[in-house]
């Protein structure tokens, strides 16, 4: 309870004029929180593979899912979690090939979104999650729109940051993946080599961020870590070639919005070089009572607003079903 304290007093403060900021109270809060409520950090076993995942918020609390995306892994989570789990139990899992999780070589797990979903639904099943909340972003939408696909009762809710389910979404910035789906020759291939190094992780985020100085540099520098163990620049071109089933169903998760009406909040980074504001925009076709947030950001909105973010996030979970 102590945090629900701190809040009321701090609110009554700032209600009264005292002085005390808003981010002097926030960060106060958040150290409070933090301190209540430390990020744990696992590992569990599924189906042969050490799936890494942080954890945080009261056992009993409603769950929400967290699932990241290309290039990164749950670390890109580190400030949002705070956020949630006073109130929330908060789970964060590496992908397969990603982050702290296994990356076995491909001639030990074929590398595909159908089997990163795999994956997680063992993970989910091995936590005995039976309701939760998921946050999809990136190559986390794909994964966790197929876990609604299969899982549609233990959906409460759907958060997608810059997560695209429509053919709109999807800038030029495509084209060259695009072009590699249609003819997966050993030329197009070799020439998406370069959407591995560190040049691209760093721009993906950077691009639309007008004070770079905002921008971790362990951020990129973590990714980019991972990005280089061997073999990865393979593993991750197949999921590149892969990306186009997500494309093929698009259709299937839209099938799945407008026969269920998940409840959903859109929080969408409006200068992503990649995902575009009209996929946003388009889950409204499906769900019209969706909500859609903008922020002045880029494809990695967290890095910047991280607590704008949060306190939509929690009025959206506040009014989900338990």
């Amino acid at each position: 309870m102590k945090h629900i304290l701190l809040t009321a007093v701090l609110a009554g403060a700032m209600t009264l004029n005292l002085p005390v900021s808003a981010q002097q109270s926030h960060q106060q809060l958040k150290q409070q929180i933090m301190k209540d409520y430390p990020v744990h950090y696992r590992t569990t076993q599924v189906k042969g593979l050490k799936l890494f995942y942080r954890e945080a918020g009261p056992a009993d609390a409603p769950v929400i899912l967290l699932l990241h995306g290309y290039p990164t892994s749950s670390f890109m989570y580190r400030n949002l979690i705070p956020e949630l789990s006073a109130h929330y139990h908060v789970i964060a899992p590496d992908l397969p090939g990603f982050g702290f999780s296994d990356a076995p070589g491909r001639d030990q797990f074929s590398y595909t979104f159908d089997n990163l979903t795999n994956s997680i639904q063992g993970f989910v099943d091995e936590l005995g999650l039976k309701r939760f909340a998921v946050y999809i972003f990136d190559y986390g939408a794909p994964v966790g729109l197929r876990l609604a696909l299969a899982n549609p009762e233990k959906i409460t809710g759907i958060i997608s940051q810059n997560g695209n389910a429509y053919v709109e979404g999807l800038s030029t910035g495509w084209n060259p993946i695009q072009k590699y789906w249609k003819d997966p020759s050993d030329e197009n291939r070799n020439a998406l080599r370069d959407f591995v190094a560190v040049k691209a992780t760093k721009f993906q985020y950077q691009e639309g961020m007008d004070d770079l100085s905002l921008i971790a540099p362990e951020t990129y520098t973590l990714d980019q870590h991972f990005l280089d163990r061997p073999e990865n620049v393979e593993i991750q071109l197949d999921l590149l070639k892969d990306y186009a089933t997500n494309v093929a169903l698009y259709p299937k998760f839209q099938a799945y919005f407008r026969e269920y009406q998940p409840k959903l909040l859109a929080v969408w980074g409006n200068k992503d070089p990649y995902f575009l504001p009209a996929g946003a925009e388009a889950y409204k076709k499906d769900i019209p009572d969706a909500t859609v947030k903008f922020y002045d950001a880029g494809h990695f909105a967290l890095e910047t607003h991280a607590k704008e973010i949060g306190d939509d996030v929690l009025t959206f979970l506040g009014g989900l079903p338990k």
